[in-house]
């Protein structure tokens, strides 16, 4: 394999030196690239289909290349059942070099892709895998079952976007081939096998209508959007034998005569010389070296975060449906408030507005709570943490806006600083006065720079511009306020305390006189008898 998957970590790797030593070969050297890929859902075929690939490759210069009618079928792994076989991304180890009919040659690779949803993938792992091979090879044929369902073409659209995404020069069209292969078609009266069948059911199922809900009508133009060439192959049912016995091996004496016929017009029309596509990435043709290159910069991506992660369609149903009842609820709230402390509404207490947002922020989280809403309670619980967590950011916004009113608060950075001016301007006076001019120079220093202030603060309130160096003389005048504020309350305690100390020395000195007093008069001895 060249792209491992590690089951229990839900992660890829690539095999960089088996992919090495596939591409890097001497005889290899220069030529551009044809991949083709197989991918679909699991247990489909995919394998079977390209051991038939393999068997055309080793003996196109044969008259009959699908061999002896009691010939096992071997090359890729594959088997019937109904667990899947492959994983990850396999390459054959040969890479064919084909000669073109304009006498030129290129190098052939043949790839296998793991079976989409299965049991042990998410949806993670199914878009990597069938965008990454849609990515790297220049033919992808996307093999279903049956028919063209609307599921089938979401799924194409989900992958080739996680494709598109990790993709750096996004040309108009970024992927060359796609070809729908329909297994076990069973409407050959309306569309007969083959590729010309394949073409007008194509066509219809891919048709944009006026009439279409606009859901279905994205889907069909992001997939004609993708893709520079888009094919439909209609192949009938193998046999029952095929489908149903466990020792089948792929001997051709088991297989539908009419499959057979099918299968001799298919793969020579996706590897025969003249149908061959290059590989082009922005517009240039790659080479083995360059898709090597390619290979190690996508899975890199992969291997990242850069990406967000797909999802499935229960889980972002979930997810839009819980947002859009956190927006519900928190614009309940936001509404709500505003009619408590909005713009045109007057100063209101802290303690009050507290009360009112506590009140407000329970209601909003009740209407969130009674929304119907798509998954678990656990799910549902992390929005709810979420839209308390937006609900204690908008509030500590209202409380910011209603601190603005506050006169007082307001004129605090003017008040502060014209105090300090005249502070400094008396200190100035009276240092001056007693000949310590150094004192006085700096304290007229300082003024300036605060006089200076003043006028830019006012200017920045009148203007709303340099909104930064008015936030910066805010925070000093802030910063100046509160030290003073300390100040003063430890001055206002310190002198409490101390009279408080000096009554309690005199208090406890008129006791201990008391006390004294009166063990002096219990000490005196008693008088005469009357």
């Amino acid at each position: 394999g060249i792209v491992a998957a590690d089951e229990g970590e839900h992660s890829f790797s690539l095999q960089e030196a088996a992919l090495e030593r596939l591409l890097l070969q001497e005889h290899l050297e220069g030529l551009h690239v044809v991949v083709v890929s197989v991918a679909g859902a699991f247990r489909k075929g995919k394998s079977f289909l390209l051991d038939f690939m393999l068997r055309y490759m080793y003996r196109q210069s044969s008259t009959s290349w699908m061999g002896g009618e009691d010939e096992p079928l071997t090359g890729f792994t594959w088997r019937g059942g109904c667990e899947r076989e492959t994983t990850g991304i396999l390459a054959w180890s040969d890479v064919f070099v084909v000669e073109r009919p304009d006498g030129g040659r290129v190098a052939l690779l043949l790839m296998d892709t793991q079976g989409a949803f299965d049991s042990q993938s998410t949806v993670r792992d199914c878009a990597t895998l069938f965008a990454l091979s849609t990515m790297t090879s220049s033919v992808q044929v996307y093999n279903l079952s049956q028919n063209v369902q609307e599921d089938d073409l979401q799924h194409l659209q989900l992958f080739t976007e996680y494709g598109r995404l990790a993709m750096e020069e996004v040309s108009e069209k970024p992927f060359q081939t796609l070809m729908f292969l329909i297994r076990d078609w069973s409407y050959p009266y309306e569309h007969p096998y083959g590729l010309e069948g394949g073409r007008s059911f194509l066509e219809k199922r891919l048709q944009v209508k006026q009439n279409q809900h606009e859901e279905l009508q994205n889907v069909r133009k992001h997939i004609h959007s993708c893709f520079s060439s888009i094919g439909c192959f209609l192949l009938p049912h193998p046999g029952l034998r095929v489908a149903t016995h466990p020792q089948f091996d792929g001997r051709l004496r088991d297989i539908n005569e009419e499959f057979k016929k099918e299968l001799e017009n298919l793969i020579p029309t996706l590897l025969s010389p003249e149908n061959l596509v290059e590989k082009e990435i922005g517009g240039s043709k790659v080479t083995c070296r360059d898709l090597l290159h390619y290979f190690k910069a996508y899975m890199k991506i992969y291997q990242g975060e850069e990406l967000p992660h797909p999802k499935s369609m229960l889980q972002a149903t979930a997810e839009a449906n819980n947002l859009a009842a956190v927006a519900g609820a928190k614009d309940l709230y936001t509404k709500s408030m505003e009619q408590v402390c909005g713009g045109d509404k007057p100063y209101i207490s802290p303690a009050e507005l507290e009360r009112r947002h506590a009140e407000l922020r329970l209601a909003s989280v009740r209407h969130f709570r009674s929304v119907k809403k798509m998954g678990s309670e656990d799910f549902c619980r992390r929005y709810q943490e979420q839209l308390e967590a937006e609900l204690g950011e908008a509030y500590a916004s209202f409380s910011k806006h209603n601190d603005g009113k506050n006169i007082f608060h307001a004129a605090r950075t003017p008040a502060t600083l014209l105090a300090l001016i005249l502070l400094l301007y008396v200190v100035s006076m009276v240092t001056g006065f007693l000949g310590v001019g150094s004192v006085a120079a700096l304290c007229n220093l300082v003024m300036g720079a605060a006089l200076t202030a003043l006028c830019v603060w006012a200017y920045v309130k009148y203007s709303g511009e340099f909104r930064e160096v008015g936030g910066v003389i805010d925070q000093v005048a802030e910063t100046l306020w509160e030290q003073v504020r300390l100040i003063t309350v430890w001055t206002w305690s310190s002198a409490i305390i101390g009279r408080s100390s000096h009554l309690g020395f005199i208090l406890t000195g008129v006791r201990c006189f008391q006390l004294s007093h009166r063990a002096g008069n219990a000490a005196e001895p008693a008088g005469p008898a009357a």
